[in-house]
């Protein structure tokens, strides 16, 4: 916990043009770890505050669409973010404010990479792995990857091609948007691609 909070649009705003970048990254991207079989309606912590603890579902929705991985990298989209609520807070008459809700607390976290044991030398060994590891792992590989890139190039599309020489998955594997689906539900598109490549003989 970072020692600020926030109880309406202002706040929020004044908080996330100062906090260090790792919170920002806390409250988008690593929301999938945290949430790894639903994404829901509102697939940040932004987004979910504005919309249930200060009951603003128009402004809850506009911090929704905002895909972090499409973005760029964590200043584009803090800037992206705070337009937002300077913009909705242009627009509205009294600043929302929480009344019976929770105050929101900004937080950061950092990511610590530790070794599975699980190796893959062959797509099949890569299905398999895929299916043994843990949600986190997934995680570290796609969606904080493409955080730390700043592309669409995730650690397994990178294998997968250059390694496996696969470009055609590859390339299938990269079109998957963590967005648009729970890391769970990234778990099994990879798994289904790499079942479909198997089967016409990859």
């Amino acid at each position: 916990m970072l020692g600020r909070r926030a109880a309406d649009v202002q706040e929020l705003l004044d908080g996330l043009e100062e906090v260090p970048l790792d919170s920002i990254y806390f409250h988008t991207h690593s929301y999938f770890l945290r949430h790894p079989y639903i994404a829901g309606p509102y697939p940040n912590d932004f987004a979910n505050w504005a919309a249930i603890q200060l009951r603003d579902r128009v402004l809850g929705e506009r911090l929704a669409v905002i895909d972090p991985f499409e973005v760029g990298d964590l200043d584009a989209l803090r800037n992206e973010l705070v337009t937002i609520l300077d913009d909705h807070l242009s627009h509205v008459g009294s600043v929302p404010r929480v009344v019976y809700g929770e105050l929101f607390f900004f937080m950061q976290s950092r990511i610590l990479a530790v070794p599975t044991g699980i190796k893959a030398r062959t797509l099949t060994e890569f299905r398999e792995g895929l299916e043994r590891v843990d949600s986190s792992a997934v995680y570290f590989h796609v969606l904080a990857a493409m955080a730390r890139k700043g592309k669409r190039r995730n650690d397994f599309v990178v294998w997968i091609e250059e390694g496996l020489g696969l470009k055609e998955l590859a390339a299938k594997v990269g079109a998957v948007n963590p967005y648009a689906t729970s890391l769970e539900g990234v778990r099994k598109r990879l798994i289904n691609l790499c079942e479909q490549a198997e089967r016409e003989g990859h």
